[in-house]
């Protein structure tokens, strides 16, 4: 460049245009030999950022406000830089503008920090009450500690509320098989769309597969939200992965005044990274930051949230002394400037409107590393780009959300006090302190530690040792303090969304519908949480989706499905479909799931004709969670059922015949049962007459003998009689005549038959 005489040029008018003149100016001018000898002679033919362009040459005129005139023979190379839209505006800006921007960028920073200074102290005293963090009875009197011995328990209500919410989020939010689902799946005739199948399941794929990071971080997401009120997710294209990047930003590092509503109204959205030397040089090799040297950073001061998480873990958050353990704090800030030389135009004129950019400072050295314009390319309205979505539990009274520290903290102060109180009662109350009579007290020591079974001696000075010790006056936790304490458990865990639900008192017969209502009415908080959370999530998909359609390759390089993509195939695919989260806004936890399969199946049952029963199964099979259903029933080309009505006909003949069916039974089973009586009774008739003649044959026995007997008794009597004639015959000799022939006739005698 050179600046010869004004008269030795031709007069011409000097418009402005879109550069300042000062932005065309070298930081140091090419050597005067180059200029030795050289005639000029430039010609106008058009306006260019105020300077007059020589078509044959390319050189630019400039005239100055002092007279003199500056003539750049290589513009082209000082405008390269800035030529495209999304190039780094820091390589072209002067020094002077990049540290005004600087300084008035940190300022504001300073001040978004300073105006959430209570929430970040709030959200620290609730890490604290989170109870992490393992802690030894006070053995020491201080400020904080009444007495020795005092316990350190802290009541579990707000961990129990946060890891039931985060575990329940999670299970909603990030299902096994993929959070993404695609919303139109079929196609106008009816059949499925298998382009919007394959886009589903390598999204799913990528997110699960190739971004690893995203569930488990995702996952830590959720407990902050639930924790602190709110939590953030970063979505855009890494330039070092050279991927779409969907990562949490933990809400004490997004900056932003309280306040603000949201961060579309915010004149500053700033995320504070604490950057590796090594990740801001790749940063600086990717072309995404400018090459300057930064020195070396500072150690970092930790805010009262990290302070206190350093704590909680059992590090020092500042123990990094070693130069080269130290991160740089790199701010990357989101605003709206009015940069001198890129000012917003409209017909030639500066409107002085403020247009949005992203600035990235570092903070130790002050200096600026990128400045990129942060509106659509083809948008003329050149509205602000956001990457950021925000999770929020509750909204809350500033930019920063209500979570269950705000909720609950109060309650678990309280509950923490209660329980130490019962605890420190039980035990004064089992190793009570006492006091001494000073006549007494002429001990070798005044600590007695009287073991179990044990004693110890004492001096009382010739006095009852009841009268020298007297036990302090502890008293035992009263029932009325107990019950209190249960009431304000079971109010936090209510609030809180941790309370046990009573369904249906017990009954297994309770209507579905009755029980879905008392499910919903004590979920109710929870519900709406799980609906804000499904609209952040949904937000961050439509961001995704956009990072996609800017950089196709990295999702064709990246998954290989069953479809082969391409990048225009990629593209067209996710402008045709609309992605949205697997999650039902409606169902906020498996159990209401179940009970809404539950009442579908019921309906189904009550009117079977107006339901398709294999699609209202796989239906219900698929919200219980089996992925299978289809495997599990019969193929879908049998024949269909037959019409209920007929089938209801012959059941009910089917039900007839079968009566009458048992009954024929009946009658022939009485029939049976009359012919074996009768056959009973000729049986019994049978025997009782073979009976009698059994009697009447032994009688007819028994009278044979006795004649027997009878006729064997008359003829012994005979003979006996005989026997008596013999023997007057011996003793009266005279008549042995005739007693002989009477003894031979009775057979008294020999030869007498």
């Amino acid at each position: 460049m050179a600046s010869p005489k004004r008269d030795a040029l031709p007069a011409v008018a000097m418009p402005s245009g879109l550069l300042a003149p000062s932005a065309l100016r070298a930081s140091e001018p090419p050597p005067p030999s180059l200029l030795d000898g050289l005639h000029i002679d430039i010609q106008t033919d058009g306006l260019t950022d105020g300077a007059v362009i020589d078509p044959a040459t390319g050189a630019a005129m400039i005239e100055m406000d002092d007279g003199g005139v500056i003539v750049d023979f290589s513009p082209a190379a000082a405008t390269d830089k800035a030529s495209k839209f999304n190039d780094n505006l820091a390589e072209k800006i002067e020094q002077a503008e990049l540290d005004r921007i600087s300084a008035e960028l940190r300022l504001g920073i300073q001040e978004d920090d300073r105006s959430r200074s209570d929430w970040l102290d709030t959200r620290a005293k609730g890490i604290r009450l989170l109870g992490l963090k393992v802690e030894d009875p006070k053995s020491s009197v201080d400020s904080s500690v009444a007495l020795e011995g005092m316990s350190t328990v802290r009541h579990p209500l707000l961990l129990e509320a946060v890891l039931r919410f985060q575990a329940n989020a999670r299970g909603e939010l990030l299902p096994a098989a993929g959070p993404i689902k695609v919303g139109d799946k079929i196609l106008e005739t009816g059949d499925d769309d298998e382009l919007a199948e394959s886009l589903e399941s390598d999204l799913n794929y990528y997110l699960t597969t190739t971004a690893s990071e995203y569930y488990p971080d995702t996952d830590r997401l959720l407990f902050y939200v639930g924790f602190g009120g709110c939590g953030f997710k970063k979505v855009y294209n890494c330039p070092i992965r050279q991927r779409p990047v969907s990562e949490s930003v933990d809400a004490k590092d997004l900056i932003v005044s309280d306040a603000a509503t949201d961060m579309r109204n915010s004149r500053r959205v700033t995320h504070q990274i604490q950057m590796k030397p090594s990740t801001l040089r790749r940063m600086q090799l990717a072309g995404a930051y400018r090459d300057i040297q930064l020195g070396t950073p500072n150690p970092a001061m930790p805010n009262a949230v990290d302070q206190e998480i350093a704590s909680t873990q059992g590090i020092d958050p500042i123990s990094a002394i070693r130069e080269d353990d130290r991160d740089f704090t790199i701010y990357e800030c989101y605003c709206e400037l009015n940069i001198k030389g890129y000012e917003d135009k409209k017909r030639g004129q500066a409107t002085g409107l403020a247009l949005p950019y992203r600035v990235v400072i570092d903070k130790d050295s002050t200096r600026i590393l990128e400045v990129r314009r942060n509106w659509a390319e083809d948008d003329d309205a050149k509205l602000p780009k956001v990457p950021f979505v925000k999770y929020p539990f509750v909204p809350g009274l500033g930019f920063y959300d209500i979570g269950l520290v705000h909720i609950l903290g109060n309650t678990t102060n309280a509950l923490t006090a209660a329980w130490r109180e019962m605890l420190d009662a039980g035990m004064f109350a089992n190793f009570p302190g006492f006091l001494y009579s000073k006549l007494g007290g002429r001990q070798n020591t005044n600590e007695f530690r009287i073991p179990p079974g044990g004693g110890a001696p004492i001096e009382t000075n010739g006095r009852p040792i009841g009268e020298a010790v007297m036990p302090l006056p502890y008293k035992d936790v009263s029932p009325a303090f107990a019950t209190l304490v249960d009431n304000v458990a079971q109010t936090g865990q209510r609030v809180g969304g941790t309370a046990e639900i009573q369904i249906g008192e017990g009954r297994q017969d309770a209507p579905v519908g009755t029980t879905l209502a008392l499910i919903e009415q004590a979920t109710k908080i929870m519900d709406a949480v799980h609906k804000r959370l499904h609209a952040a999530q949904a937000e961050e998909f439509q961001m995704l989706k956009e990072c996609f359609r800017q950089n196709p390759d990295a999702f064709v390089r990246s998954v290989k499905g069953t479809l082969k993509w391409d990048a225009n195939k990629f593209v067209q695919a996710l402008e045709d479909a609309s992605l949205v989260p697997q999650a039902d806004p409606n169902t906020p936890s498996h159990m209401h799931r179940l009970m809404k399969a539950m009442a579908l199946k019921q309906l189904q049952g009550a009117s079977p004709q107006l339901y398709n029963a294999r699609a209202v199964d796989e239906r219900v099979l698929h919200m219980i969670g089996m992925d299978d259903a289809e495997t599990l029933m019969v193929p879908a080309n049998q024949p269909p059922p037959p019409n209920p009505e007929i089938m209801k006909g012959m059941a009910e003949l089917s039900l007839k015949a079968k009566a009458q069916q048992a009954d024929a039974a009946n009658d022939q089973a009485l029939t049976q049962m009359k012919g074996q009586e009768i056959a009973a009774k000729v049986q019994e008739s049978k025997a009782r007459t073979e009976m009698e003649a059994r009697d009447l044959a032994v009688k007819q026995q028994m009278q044979l003998r006795e004649s027997q007997d009878q006729h064997e008794d008359r003829v012994s009597r005979e003979r006996i009689a005989a026997m008596g004639v013999v023997s007057d015959i011996i003793n009266h000799p005279t008549e042995q005549g005739v007693a002989g022939a009477a003894a031979q006739k009775f057979g008294a005698l020999p030869g007498s038959n």
